[in-house]
């Protein structure tokens, strides 16, 4: 269960430190993104008819556009223009899919800040005015070709039109209150408004303190890569190993004493005949359809070999669009190159039970194989699959393929699928024609919106790019626009970075924030001024956890929204493989992009159900190696590590102190006496017992 991440060992006398990339907000949903969902960028120059500069979502070509459709308005009137000017140029502020978005609905202009808003808000007079009351008061008997303000470019409703050729804002809406009903709206908890000026709001707020401490109970034993909380919504979730065995358990109520019930000679799928395992291969995700308790399908991530499975058939990732021959590539462990493949297949429980939710079990039958690809290293291939919560779609987190270096730039390269976040349709599959003339990988189709449709050089898959080994992702349950992902570094820093359509996270030209000069160039190099990377929001560098630089391994987690402990609620959770060190992020502003982390300690609770074992000369519990994190249903967070499943409980009960937890709360009782369930889940203590000396083998296979 313990991956190698690491590589070459070096020291980077560079000091160049990325600015900051975000503007500041304080509000509790918005998120610097342009439109298009891409994140805004930084200008060499200053626009000539907008008025932004340094972040921005416009470029020169866009700016002249914006323009031209001002000067086609041909209004007379100053004030107005004025106004107008603005109303167009928003397109370019940074927080224009905020603007021109509400509730998935296009506008045609921005949300016009109103009355609404209260006297004591941070926006300006004219905002507490009301800008859209200004709008209307200046340019209610103005001429205004091509109007922006029709309602039947509104799409929202309200007001009637009066005259279909009209100009002015008298002849469109028959008052004051339906104009501002469809173009106005207050700056609150879910969104942003527009009053007339680049948006910039204060940043007053008080940075929250960090958690005294972080306390943990273990309810498992078994050592895990996966857990997925089932999405019928009740108190279950799935765990899987990295030798491709899935279970099924029951998670005990926090406090109860209880155990997760789990039967390890029972899995609920056994894929090992399919999963190659070794150090660095396995089951690397797996994903339950957002109907899951209704279709019964569910999604496996893993690493077959071909010379040992016929069903390992894939096309190698390194072919003739990326300027890489296959046959000439090294593997580093003397292996064919892509004699390894990393695969996604489709897997159902329709057959096993009479509704899916109450499935216990599935055959490891594939249904359908969504994506093969040989992989041209032994290392660094990612693997998480995950859902979007919004839209439906399977997101395929993907290495650049290993070697130190990334020596064929595979990350950076829009034709190679190396280094990237995948985006994929598996609900409308195309035929098998329709998949060999795309020159697709598997059988999916392709969101429209992916970010190919913007930049006709990228692969339709691909998200985003420029990662060099994404080791656990996943959105935020309240802020699904935030999609945090944890980025595993080489020689010197490890990153978290927030993922964006179309976002460069910078690898190879990049290491964190700092630039990385690779010793091998055999794809050939990206340049630094040839690309606008997006810097990580958090990271620590090797030296912060090992002193001499050595091992390191980033390990994403979630951004925590359980009440169990309130004062970890909103902070978001990572850790250390190696180190066993936990850091909690939190954004202040909230909606900002602007994150700070603080190392958590941690304890295990006293009435822990099963005893966490200790480090020696220390009453710290010894977690092992952290491989995952997971959530359940309640967003509980779970830590996975070699040592066993943890779950964070109320601190109060490892006597951490919590301003915002009640401090009478009664401690939970101790633990019961084994019931006939735990007595069986005893009974299979020397499964547990192989699993777990199999992660403390597989690393010392890494120091022979």
């Amino acid at each position: 269960m313990i991956f190698w991440f690491g590589t070459m060992k070096g020291v980077l006398s560079i000091s160049f430190l990325f600015c900051c990339f975000f503007l500041l907000l304080d509000s509790s949903t918005a998120l610097p993104l342009c439109v298009d969902s891409k994140a805004p960028f930084t200008l060499n120059t200053i626009l000539g008819f907008c008025p932004y500069n340094g972040s921005t979502c416009c470029n020169s070509t866009q700016d002249v556009q914006i323009q031209k459709q001002f000067q086609l308005m041909n209004i007379s009137d100053p004030g107005c223009a004025s106004l107008l000017k603005s109303i167009l140029c928003a397109r370019c502020d940074p927080f224009s899919a905020e603007l021109f978005t509400i509730q998935s609905t296009p506008r045609s202009v921005p949300l016009l800040c109103n009355s609404a808003i209260p006297a004591n808000s941070s926006q300006s007079k004219a905002a507490v005015q009301g800008f859209c009351s200004q709008v209307w008061d200046t340019c209610q008997t103005v001429s205004i070709i091509n109007s922006p303000f029709s309602p039947s470019l509104q799409g929202q409703g309200g007001g009637t039109l009066v005259n279909t050729n009209a100009t002015k804002l008298t002849e469109l809406w028959q008052s004051k209150t339906d104009f501002c009903n469809a173009f106005g709206g207050a700056s609150n908890n879910a969104s942003v408004c527009f009053e007339g000026e680049p948006i910039a709001l204060n940043n007053t707020k008080t940075p929250t303190n960090p958690p005294h401490g972080m306390c943990l109970e273990k309810v498992g034993n078994g050592s895990y890569l996966n857990m997925v909380a089932h999405p019928d919504g009740s108190n279950r979730a799935f765990f899987s190993n990295q030798m491709g065995k899935v279970w099924l358990a029951t998670i005990p109520d926090e406090g109860s004493g209880g155990e997760l019930e789990l039967d390890v000679s029972s899995p609920f799928i056994d894929l090992t005949d399919q999963v190659y395992f070794d150090t660095q291969f396995g089951m690397m995700g797996m994903a339950f359809h957002p109907n899951f308790a209704k279709n019964g399908r569910f999604f496996a991530s893993f690493n077959c070999d071909k010379n040992k499975w016929s069903g390992c058939n894939g096309i190698c990732s390194c072919n003739s669009n990326v300027n890489c021959d296959p046959s000439k590539i090294g593997n580093d462990d003397g292996a064919q190159p892509c004699q390894y493949q990393t695969v996604i297949a489709e897997y159902t429980t329709n057959g096993t039970a009479s509704q899916p939710s109450s499935a216990t079990s599935a055959k490891p039958t594939e249904v359908r194989r969504i994506f093969t690809m040989g992989l041209p290293f032994t290392s660094q291939h990612g693997g998480q699959i995950l859902f979007g919560p919004n839209d439906g779609y399977l997101y395929f987190m993907m290495g650049d393929g290993g070697g130190s270096g990334d020596p064929y730039n595979f990350a950076q390269n829009k034709k190679s699928l190396l280094g990237k976040i995948m985006r994929l349709d598996i609900d409308n599959i195309p035929s098998a024609s329709e998949i060999n003339k795309l020159g697709l990988w598997g059988s999916y189709s392709i969101p429209k919106d992916n970010p190919f449709s913007e930049d006709k050089d990228l692969q339709p898959e691909i998200w985003a790019l420029g990662l060099r080994n994404p080791w656990r992702c996943s959105f935020d349950s309240e802020r699904p626009s935030y999609f945090f992902c944890a980025d595993v570094g080489q020689d010197l820093y490890e990153e978290v970075d927030l993922i964006t359509k179309g976002g460069n996270y910078g690898w190879r030209v990049y290491e964190g924030p700092y630039p990385f000069t690779p010793k091998e160039s055999s794809g050939g190099n990206t340049s630094l001024n040839s690309i606008n990377p997006i810097p990580p929001i958090l990271g620590y560098s090797h030296s912060q956890v090992n002193k001499n630089e050595g091992s390191a391994s980033i390990t994403g987690g979630y951004i925590y929204r359980s009440r169990t402990d309130p004062c970890m609620y909103g902070r978001y959770l990572y850790a250390d493989l190696y180190a066993g060190a936990v850091w909690a992020g939190i954004e202040d502003p909230e909606n900002s992009g602007n994150f700070s982390s603080t190392k958590i300690p941690f304890s295990c609770a006293h009435d822990s159900p099963i005893q966490c074992d200790t480090v020696p000369e220390s009453s710290l519990p010894a977690l092992g190696y952290i491989f995952s994190f997971g959530e359940d249903n309640n967003k509980d967070v779970y830590v996975l590590a070699s040592t066993g499943v943890y779950r964070i409980v109320p601190p109060t009960r490892c006597s951490y102190k919590c301003s915002q937890q009640n401090a009478t709360t009664t401690p939970p009782p101790p633990p019961p006496s084994p019931s006939p369930s735990q007595a069986s889940h005893w009974s299979n203590f020397s499964g547990y017992l192989f699993l777990h000396l199999s992660s403390f083998l597989l690393l010392f296979m890494h120091f022979i």
